[in-house]
């Protein structure tokens, strides 16, 4: 079976470690700790999503995501916010901004986390 796979945007090293262990079990995964490394080099891994932390430093997560949107090959890839924002009304406003959906950190449920993804990547292709 061919394995989809994640590329997760995460400066927090303990948080990027964190979620590459819960989903290298089900999907490869390919990390990076800022937007900008992540600019440079995501479009020719061509991932079947990407899990994109808010809070970056230099360029936040909603400026990777406007950039990303613009890049021909990669612009309909499901993109979710990977954020601490839980106040009522951030999850509306990263829908606003374009991500396909929002997961909120820290990660503490396993299955939250794979239902997002899932709902966003075919199985079985």
């Amino acid at each position: 079976m061919n394995q989809k796979k994640i590329v997760l945007i995460e400066d927090n090293a303990d948080n990027r470690l964190l979620t590459q262990a819960i989903l290298e079990s089900e999907f490869q995964v390919e990390c990076f700790e800022d937007g900008m490394t992540a600019l440079d080099k995501i479009e020719g891994s061509k991932p079947d999503l990407i899990l994109l932390d808010i809070s970056l430093p230099g360029m936040d997560g909603i400026e990777v995501l406007k950039h990303i949107r613009n890049m021909q090959s990669l612009k309909n890839i499901p993109i979710i916010a990977l954020t601490a924002h839980a106040l009522p009304g951030d999850k509306e406003n990263f829908l606003r901004h374009g991500f396909n959906d929002y997961i909120t950190k820290p990660i503490i449920d396993d299955i939250i986390l794979f239902e997002t993804i899932n709902k966003w990547i075919p199985q079985g292709e």
